[in-house]
């Protein structure tokens, strides 16, 4: 066995050397690449929080302005009802820029700025509008007011489209220009849309010049993939008729079919526009990959680098990788087939003998932990042999002093019944009652004991036994039985075996029911039958519980855990999740209408059995002990 050494002396042989240099080539490769492919990606989301709805809502207020200078130009009613419609449309236009902007505004100072400017611009549609509605606004200054708010969004247009990746942008930036042409377009389509004044076919001279000069010049800057879609348009009948019609408002004419032809222009610009611009958004992706693909080749090479460098420490690293690689099976080996194999038996109630773990190692640190793991485990052990003994004897406990107190309270309630029978005192005769009353109650309380301990109470029926004589049964069980109103239900019969246990349950939640609710209030325990079997409803009207409370107890009452010494405050609803999980019925916890809780308990139809058909004869029904209903002190 060679000399042992620390693992952190072996560490810093093996590790010292590469390390240093993977941390500045990996440094530096990662402060490049990735802030290049970052950009890029980011690119795409700009598209969609602001370029897009940008262009949405420029669209909208083109349609809103046209619509404007018709109002302006005759006031019909008509163009009064289509200028509203637009401006609703134009408002969620502007809501969805607001609500997506706000998402990405922030990604730059820049950026936010320019949104800032727009958000302005944007504030301003309302006044624009009265001014219009108010007749305070004429043609060239309605327009001038919708040119100011397109000019905004066509300047975050330019600041977003900025990239680090010169081709990109450069076509970004033509497109841009293209969409701004098609803006310049929309304006002359409104100005002219009737007879112009000298003022307003100035101005659509202005527009008409610089829209070709932003067409020309960029006609010949596009990729052919865009630039094929832009000649078609150019080079259309349509165009060309729309240039003749743009001739003749400037020489002072008005076209008939100026607003038609122009429109058609105006929608074949826009989708030839946002065709171009999904095409540069999809284009930046692909290049993001690149970057990627070019840092992971730098990577690469940095690898090849740091395998150079570690090949002097690779007989040190490969004996520390078996020694960890024990370690870490020896490790697993304990955390998930030992000691959960242990748990299993335990639970079981078998012997367990666990053999002492032992890891072969020459490092000190991984001999010690291996050393450290063996006793962990059978600390480990020990415990949960203590926890197994110590909850089977808390059972036994349990059992004991229930069996004990069953006994004695059964004598106990014999000899109640036969002074019941004896007294003839009215007043000593309550008494009586009430002391049979609270032996029912004791005798309620232990059989929970038993529950708890996982045996099963020994109270049982041979036949069935009506669904209501049972809720009145569970009823008489509780302390405040006053206050619990039984209605009348159907007359299903719950099989005998299952009696003892669903009156128990149900005297649980009526129990619960009458201590969280105020004394003056009462407790309901309703009954029908359900298509899966029969249902009980305990309802109280107390202060009820939170959704996360409810959610808990649901959750307690569907899966019962193991009973905690410690949780003694809610033992009736472990009692109660012990006893349904037994009979597989469902217990569901839920608020009810009057700010309190209800408790729906679903018993199974294979211990439910309808009534029978012809009345028993009544010579035939065993006796009833009368009960007696005990004035409250």
């Amino acid at each position: 066995m060679g000399r042992s050494r620390t693992i952190r002396m072996k560490i810093i042989g093996l590790l010292l050397v590469p390390l240093a240099s993977m941390v500045v080539l990996w440094g530096v490769i990662t402060a490049v690449s990735a802030s290049q492919s970052l950009e890029l990606r980011q690119y795409k989301t700009l598209w969609t929080n602001l370029r897009l709805p940008a262009y949405k809502l420029i669209n909208e207020i083109q349609r809103e302005r046209l619509a404007s200078v018709k109002l302006l130009r005759t006031g019909s009613p008509a163009d009064r009802s289509a200028t509203a419609a637009q401006r609703t449309k134009t408002d969620v236009a502007d809501a969805d820029f607001k609500k997506l902007s706000s998402l990405s505004m922030n990604s730059s100072e820049t950026i936010r700025t320019q949104v800032d400017s727009v958000l302005t611009q944007m504030d301003r549609l309302d006044a624009v509008r009265a001014e219009i509605d108010a007749g305070l606004s004429d043609r060239l200054r309605a327009v001038e007011s919708y040119n100011a708010m397109t000019d905004a969004l066509f300047g975050l247009h330019r600041r977003v489209a900025f990239i680090d990746d010169i081709p990109i942008y450069e076509q970004s930036r033509i497109v841009i220009d293209m969409g701004y042409a098609k803006e310049l377009l929309t304006r002359e389509q409104a100005i002219a849309v009737g007879p112009t004044t000298v003022a307003e076919r100035r101005l659509f001279t202005q527009w008409v010049g610089n829209r070709r000069f932003l067409i020309d010049q960029a006609l010949g800057e596009l990729d052919p993939r865009l630039r094929d879609t832009q000649v078609s348009l150019i080079t259309s009948a349509a165009y060309q008729r729309m240039r003749l019609m743009e001739d003749q408002i400037i020489a002072g004419g008005a076209p008939k079919s100026w607003l038609t032809t122009a429109d058609t222009l105006a929608k074949s610009f826009q989708e030839a526009q946002m065709q171009a611009s999904t095409m540069l958004s999809a284009r930046a992706e692909p290049v993001a990959d690149s970057v990627l693909y070019q840092s992971f080749v730098l990577a690469g090479t940095c690898f090849v680098l740091v395998i150079v460098s570690i090949a002097f420490s690779l007989r040190m690293g490969t004996r520390l990788s078996k020694e960890l690689l024990g370690l870490r099976q020896a490790a697993l080996e304990v955390a998930q087939e030992r000691l959960p194999q242990v748990v299993a038996k335990l639970r079981k109630g078998e012997k367990v003998e666990v053999p002492e773990l032992s890891v072969a190692s020459t490092t000190v640190e991984i001999a010690d932990v291996g050393q450290a793991f063996s006793t962990v485990q059978q600390t480990a052990v020990e415990a949960a042999v203590g926890q197994s003994q110590l909850r089977d004897g808390v059972g036994h406990v349990f059992r004991n002093l229930a069996r004990r107190s069953q006994t004695l309270l059964h004598r106990q309630r014999i000899q109640l019944e036969g002074m019941q029978h004896r007294t003839t005192d009215p007043h000593a005769l309550d008494d009586l009652f009430r002391l049979d009353h609270l032996t029912t109650r004791m005798r309620r309380h232990a059989e929970g004991l038993i529950i708890l301990s996982g045996a099963t109470p020994g109270r049982g029926w041979s036949k069935p036994v009506p669904l209501l004589d049972v809720a009145r049964g569970a009823a008489a069980e509780v302390e405040d039985y006053q206050r619990v109103t039984v209605e009348p239900m159907p007359g299903q019969r719950l099989a005998g075996p299952v009696v003892g246990d669903v009156i128990h349950l149900i005297a649980e939640l009526i129990e619960n029911a009458t201590v969280s609710s105020p004394p003056h209030t009462t407790v309901v325990v309703r009954g029908e039958a359900a298509a899966r079997g029969f249902v009980f409803e305990v309802e109280d009207r107390g202060l009820g519980m939170s959704e996360e409370k409810l959610a808990e107890c649901n959750e307690r009452l569907a899966s019962p855990p193991e009973f905690d010494l410690a949780d003694s405050d809610e033992l009736g609803l472990f009692v109660v999740s012990r006893l349904a999980a037994r009979h597989d019925i469902r217990v569901t916890l839920r608020g009810s209408p009057y700010g309190g809780t209800t408790a729906i308990v679903l018993i199974p139809a294979e211990h439910v059995s309808d009534p029978p058909a012809e009345p028993e004869s009544r010579a035939k029904e065993p006796a009833a002990r009368p009960m007696r209903v005990v004035p409250s002190e």
